[in-house]
């Protein structure tokens, strides 16, 4: 899935370099309703990994990843909302699934 601008101006997003493939592609906390799911990219699952998990600081995540250190702060504040936000919320959690472009 490919990061998108938001907005109509500026310039286009580096495409981060994705390391590993989480294995998952769902968390769904019990119980589980019927409530929309959450949706994190690839880019988030793999900054989460590489500072939360592999314990890199955010500018050699940067580096590995091939963008700037503030790229990395904004992909991991905005992982670390999702995956708090799924938990709390009991919210499933879709992991690198592409969203419908008609939703």
């Amino acid at each position: 899935m490919q990061r998108r601008r938001k907005g109509g101006r500026g310039r286009f997003p580096i495409q981060p370099k994705i390391g590993s493939k989480p294995r998952a592609e769902k968390m769904t906390p019990d119980p589980s309703g019927n409530e929309d799911p959450i949706h994190i990219d690839l880019a988030e699952a793999e900054v989460l990994r590489l500072v939360d998990l592999e314990g890199l600081y955010q500018e050699q995540a940067g580096k590995q990843m091939g963008v700037s250190r503030g790229t990395i702060w904004r992909l991991l504040a905005s992982a670390r909302e999702k995956v708090t936000r799924s938990i709390y919320e009991g919210r499933p959690l879709l992991v690198g699934i592409p969203l419908d472009e008609d939703t």
